[in-house]
């Protein structure tokens, strides 16, 4: 097997990690490539905060929904969506710009997933463990303020970067099948799919519980979709500068 393709299939989150820092010439190296990564007319709408001061660790480890790892791991990053450098550039060479773009807020999101993931993938070959935090974006305004971000940038999620203290096992995805269509959208076979899904992801979890949990994947989405969810992040991205036009 490739090896990149056997690192990249071999992915998991840890939430353990060991009391042991990365070496500061091997982080920078991984920002580095994380900017390697494909962006949308080489705007590289992001900006990511290394969140060092142990307060702050503690304070977003609390709003995230007191995710203790986000303290306990080498280095915390947040990962923004930062559109302020780019149109304040544009503005500067003598562009009329438009701010507040719908588009601009999906650019800017995805830039920053994809650097992201260009840093998993690169922290992942050094052996060290990861693990996103969306609960960043449970207190968004809180944690901007904590940052101190501006207008027009916005945290889209956290990353924990360690080595780690733990090996859990890889969680299954669903079918290539249920994800993979031919020429146009198809879901005649998805409901089969995903039975056979959870009848895997119900095997998964109880073996990794010793047959406490008794779940698949049906019924752990549930939560996600008998609630709004995070219903703050429309007025709060508007506030923003976000997704107005």
């Amino acid at each position: 097997m490739n090896p990149t393709i056997e690192l990249l299939k071999s992915h998991r989150s840890i939430r353990k990690f060991k009391d042991q820092q990365i070496p500061r010439e091997l982080f920078e190296d991984l920002i580095r490539a994380g900017q390697c990564a494909a962006t949308s007319n080489h705007v590289q709408a992001y900006t990511i905060i290394h969140v060092v001061n142990p307060e702050s660790r503690r304070k977003l480890a609390e709003l995230a929904g007191g995710q203790t790892y986000v303290e306990s791991c080498s280095d915390f990053l947040v990962f923004c969506a930062d559109m302020k450098r780019a149109t304040e550039s544009a503005e500067k060479a003598g562009a009329d710009v438009i701010r507040g773009m719908t588009e601009q807020l999906l650019v800017a999101s995805i830039d920053a997933a994809l650097i992201a993931q260009n840093v998993v993938v690169a922290a992942e070959s050094e052996g060290l463990g990861i693990c996103y935090i969306g609960g960043i974006r449970n207190n968004p305004q809180e944690v901007s303020d904590l940052l101190k971000l501006p207008e027009h940038v916005y945290p889209v999620f956290g990353l924990c970067l360690g080595y780690p203290d733990q090996q859990p096992e890889v969680k299954p995805r669903l079918p290539l099948a249920a994800i993979l269509k031919q020429d146009a959208y198809d879901d005649s076979q998805d409901e089969h799919l995903v039975a056979r899904f959870d009848d895997t992801m119900a095997r998964y979890y109880r073996e990794r519980t010793g047959g406490n949990k008794d779940t698949n994947w049906s019924e752990q989405l549930k939560p996600l979709f008998t609630s709004k969810l995070r219903p703050h992040m429309k007025e709060f991205l508007n506030k923003r500068g976000f997704g107005l036009k």
